[in-house]
C-alpha cells in the first residue's frame, strides 16, 4: 500500500491520508510477524523512520500535516514513530544480521536464528506491538482531530 506523498489540499485528502498510514503500519506489523512464522521477507520494512512509506509520507513538508493537526499532535506522532523504528531495528537485526555480509562470511557462517535470537526476538516483538498500539491510537486520534476542524484549515 502506498500512501500518497501528495499535498493534503482539503479534509477528505487529510483523513484519507491518516487512514493509509494506519493501513501501512498494519501491514508492517503484519510482515513482521510473518518472520516468525519462518517465512522470509525479499523487502523488508525499511530501518530508518525516514525511509519507510509512513516516515516518506510523514516527514513531506508539501502534506502540511503538522499546521493541520498542530505541532502537539505531529511531534506526538513524530516521537512514536521514532520508538517504533528503534524497537523494529532490534527485531531486523535478529532476522536479518547475514544479509549484507559478504558470500565468504555467509559460507562460512550459520544463518540460522538461535534459540536465543528467537526468544529476544519475541520478546523485542511483543514491546513493537505495545508501541504499534500507542501509535494506531494516536494516529486515531488525529483522524477525529481532522474530523472536528473546519475546512478552512486545510488551505
Amino acid at each position: 500500500m502506498k500512501i500518497k506523498k501528495e499535498i493534503i489540499m482539503n479534509k477528505a485528502q487529510a483523513l484519507k491520508a491518516i487512514q493509509n498510514a494506519r493501513l501501512s503500519h498494519e501491514i508492517q506489523m503484519s510482515k513482521i510477524a510473518s518472520l516468525f512464522d519462518g517465512k522470509e521477507l525479499d523487502n523488508p520494512t525499511a530501518v530508518s523512520k525516514r525511509k519507510c512509506e509512513f516516515g516518506q509520507w510523514l516527514y513531506n513538508d508539501n502534506n502540511k500535516l503538522q499546521r493541520v493537526l498542530g505541532t502537539q499532535f505531529y511531534e506526538n506522532i513524530e516521537t512514536t514513530h521514532a520508538k517504533w523504528h528503534a524497537e523494529y531495528m532490534r527485531i531486523f537485526e535478529i532476522f536479518f544480521k547475514n544479509k549484507n555480509k559478504s558470500f565468504f562470511v555467509k559460507l562460512i557462517s550459520s544463518n540460522k536464528i538461535t534459540e536465543m535470537e528467537l526468544d529476544k526476538a519475541k520478546l523485542y516483538h511483543s514491546e513493537l506491538l505495545e508501541t504499534t498500539s500507542e501509535l494506531l491510537k494516536i494516529l486515531a486520534s488525529s483522524e477525529r482531530r481532522i474530523m472536528a476542524l473546519s475546512e478552512t484549515k486545510f488551505y
